[in-house]
């Protein structure tokens, strides 16, 4: 799935609220949570990175890109926000 698809499918469920949603269950215990995951998920990416297991590294990766997308949402970040901050930092 590309990453803007998925952006918009996250900004749909924070809008809609649907029962039975992870996005909305995350969104619905809030920002504390939310980061607890980033943090959850980044240590995963590590450990699997540690044991450098290809495959696990692409699904913990996948994990924080997924939890990390949901921070912009809730932080009303866009991926045009981040793209200009790494284009500043090219010089």
């Amino acid at each position: 799935m590309k990453i803007n698809k998925l952006l918009e499918i996250i900004k749909d469920r924070k809008i809609k609220m649907p029962e039975g949603s992870y996005v909305a269950s995350l969104f619905e215990l809030g920002e504390d949570r939310i980061i607890q995951k980033v943090g959850e998920e980044a240590t995963e990416v590590v450990i699997a990175a540690k044991n450098k297991n290809k495959k696990r590294i692409i699904s913990e990766v996948s994990d924080l890109i997924f939890h990390l997308l949901v921070l912009l949402v809730l932080s009303d970040i866009t991926l045009s926000d981040i793209e200009k901050e790494l284009e500043s930092r090219n010089r």
